[in-house]
């Protein structure tokens, strides 16, 4: 049988890797991809750096691994269930993507930075193409739809993360509607009217609200 993609044979048996990539998320989550280290792995699991590369060959391996896991542990049920009605599913999608990525933060910049070809990710384009499919797309007016959809849903998640990767905390959506809005308040209405006229539409950029409002758009638009 051939090893699983980035992974060597002769490991210890007393870690597995799943507590290499815990290990890593650990790091991952308190300072993003630049924080994760060989080094610091095995000093998390009481290993010495070297045993780590019997799992991973590489720093890169266990990044993309780490892509995989999070992909594998995003709620498919619903998006797979072919019972519901199409939108329904990539709406659940698009959700559940977004649950996942605001609470592992650093992971948005690994899937923006390295290419989504594990079986994971790709098992989420093709679901994702089979929904589309579903509501009577072409199998190519799929395949372009998944893309503009991921490029959405990754993208406004992106800027979301930046804003809370600023704020270095989490707060809620009334707090972060709460914050934006008073910043834009001093906003000059001379200089720039417009913004001044929809700060409490502006206000609302990073929420479940606006996430919906943008992807009903773009799925009204395919469905037309």
């Amino acid at each position: 049988m051939a090893t699983p993609m980035g992974r060597r044979t002769g490991r210890p048996r007393a870690v597995t890797e799943q507590a290499i990539l815990d290990a890593a998320l650990w790091q991952l989550d308190g300072g993003g991809a630049d924080a994760v280290s060989i080094r610091g792995i095995a000093a998390q699991v009481g290993i010495a750096p070297n045993a780590v590369y019997t799992y991973f060959p590489s720093k890169a391996a266990v990044l993309r691994a780490l892509v995989e896991r999070f992909l594998g542990d995003v709620n498919h049920d619903r998006f797979i269930d072919r019972e519901l009605p199409w939108r329904e599913r990539v709406e659940a999608l698009a959700l559940e993507l977004r649950t996942h990525l605001v609470a592992h933060r650093g992971a948005v910049q690994l899937l923006l930075g390295g290419p989504m070809d594990g079986p994971n990710a790709l098992t989420l384009r093709e679901s994702l193409s089979e929904a589309l499919a579903d509501g009577g797309s072409t199998p190519d007016d799929a395949a372009r739809a998944s893309y503009v959809l991921l490029v959405y849903i990754f993208g406004a998640i992106a800027l979301e993360v930046a804003e809370l990767d600023q704020r270095r905390i989490a707060p809620t959506e009334r707090d972060r509607v709460s914050t934006r809005r008073a910043v834009l308040d001093t906003i000059s209405a001379e200089d720039y009217p417009r913004t001044t006229e929809t700060a409490g539409t502006i206000s609302k950029d990073f929420t479940t609200e606006q996430f919906l409002w943008g992807l009903t758009r773009i799925l009204n638009g395919l469905q037309a």
